[in-house]
C-alpha cells in the first residue's frame, strides 16, 4: 500500500509531491527530498529541519507513513493523503516574554489619558465648562459655612488674647474687668500685646545725629586730605585746571577791566623806585 504525500517547504523551496510505500520511515523521505533539493542538509538528525503534521505534531524520524494516516482509512482504499510541513526549529529565548508584555500593556492603559475636558455635551457646551460651573455653584453654597467658621476662628482668637491679657470677658451688661498682670513674664506679655508706643528718647536720636555726621565729615575730609596729596604729586593740576576754566567762563570785557587795573597799578608803583634809584646816584 503506497501512501500520497504532499510536503510543503519554506521559501525558496516549492510544494512538493510523492507516492511512497506506507512502510517509509520519516528519515527516507527526508533523504528523498535531499535528492530534489540538493542545497538542503544531508540528514535530517545533523540540521535543524523537523517535519511537523498541521496539526502541530512532530512525528519522531523513525516513524513510518502508516502511523500518520487518518483513522478512518481503509487498507483496502485509495492512497491515503498526508500532509508534511517542512519547518526549521527557532531558538527560543529564557522565556517569560509573555509576564513582561502583559506588565507593558498594564502601564500603557494606566498611562491612557481620561481627560474629556474638550469634548462637548449634547448642548454644545464644553465639558470643562460645564465642571467650572458646577464648582462655582459648590462654592457659592459653601460661603455661609465659610464664613461661620471664620467668625468663630476670630472669635476663638480674640478670647485667646483676651486670657492672656488678663481681661475677662464683657458679661450681658457689657461689664468686664481686668487684672493686672503679677509676674515679670506676664508684664513683658501684657506690654507686648498692648498698643504700639511712640519712641522719645530725643538725646538718642541726638547722639545718632552727631555720630552720623561725624563720619561723614570725617571721610570727607579724608578725600580732601588725599586730593591735596595727589594735587601736589602732580603739579597742582586742578589750580591749572581751575584758573584755565576761569579765563574761559569770564568774558572779553572783565578781561579788559582787569589789564587796566594792573596797568594802573605798574604806574603807581613804579615812580618810586625810580626816585630812589635817582636819589641814590646823586649822593643824597
Amino acid at each position: 500500500m503506497s501512501t500520497s504525500l504532499l510536503i510543503s517547504a519554506f521559501a525558496p523551496f516549492s510544494s512538493l509531491t510523492l507516492s511512497l510505500p506506507s512502510s517509509t520511515p520519516i528519515s527516507e523521505v527526508y533523504e528523498c527530498l535531499t535528492e530534489r533539493y540538493p542545497s538542503l542538509p544531508a540528514s535530517l538528525d545533523h540540521s535543524n529541519l523537523v517535519f511537523s503534521t498541521h496539526s502541530g505534531y512532530v512525528p519522531p524520524p523513525e516513524a513510518s507513513l502508516r502511523s500518520l494516516h487518518p483513522s478512518d482509512c481503509e487498507e483496502d482504499g485509495p492512497n491515503p493523503l498526508v500532509t508534511l510541513r517542512l519547518t526549521p526549529l527557532v531558538l527560543g529565548g529564557k522565556g517569560g516574554f509573555g509576564s513582561q508584555l502583559r506588565a507593558a500593556g498594564g502601564r500603557m492603559s494606566s498611562q491612557k489619558t481620561s481627560n474629556n475636558d474638550s469634548c462637548r455635551d449634547l448642548t454644545g457646551r464644553r465639558l470643562s465648562t460645564i465642571k467650572e460651573a458646577k464648582k462655582l455653584a459648590e462654592y457659592l453654597e459653601s460661603e455661609p459655612e465659610r464664613k461661620a467658621a471664620r467668625a468663630e476662628a476670630q472669635k476663638a482668637k480674640l478670647e485667646a488674647l483676651e486670657k492672656k491679657l488678663g481681661i475677662t470677658p464683657q458679661n450681658g451688661n457689657g461689664e468686664g474687668s481686668s487684672q493686672a498682670p503679677t509676674s515679670t513674664d506676664a508684664v513683658v506679655d501684657h506690654v507686648l500685646a498692648g498698643k504700639k508706643h511712640k519712641f522719645d528718647d530725643n538725646e538718642y536720636i541726638e547722639q545718632t545725629k552727631e555720630l552720623s555726621e561725624n563720619v561723614k565729615s570725617a571721610v570727607s575730609a579724608a578725600f580732601l586730605k588725599k586730593k591735596k596729596k595727589n594735587g601736589a604729586a602732580n603739579g597742582n593740576p586742578n589750580k591749572k585746571a581751575k584758573l584755565s576754566h576761569e579765563e574761559e567762563s569770564s568774558s572779553p570785557k572783565d578781561k579788559v577791566k582787569e589789564k587796566v587795573e594792573e596797568s594802573k597799578e605798574e604806574k603807581v608803583l613804579v615812580p618810586p623806585i625810580v626816585s630812589a634809584i635817582a636819589l641814590d646816584a646823586v649822593g643824597a
